[in-house]
């Protein structure tokens, strides 16, 4: 299924090979418009994916701090997951329309 992630109007990220893990869609690298994203000098540790390095989206006027995340370098257990992008914090995450199917 083709996955978009949406902020402020505009389409973040779009693939068709996402991988779901504890319920986030990870987005391909090469999925995401890298104009929309800032990297920022947050990260959190997961016990068993490892450090989670985090980016800013900015789409036009709107900006929402380390709403996007990736593990570089995730421990062998994530591995699938490497370099890899989820979202929260305001960037939805849905199922690409018909519509925008058609175009691409």
């Amino acid at each position: 299924m083709r996955m978009q992630a949406i902020f402020n109007g505009e389409v973040v990220a779009e693939s068709d090979d996402t991988v779901v893990v504890e319920g986030n869609h990870y987005f391909p690298p090469d999925a995401i418009r890298a104009e929309f994203f800032t990297p920022t000098t947050s990260h959190t540790t997961c016990p068993w994916k490892g450090v989670a390095s985090y980016y800013t989206v900015t789409v036009g006027d709107r900006a929402s701090e380390d709403a996007a995340w990736t593990y570089p370098e995730p421990k062998p257990a994530a591995r699938e997951i490497t370099g890899y992008v989820a979202f929260w914090r305001g960037v939805q995450v849905q199922p690409a329309s018909d519509a925008d199917r058609s175009g691409s």
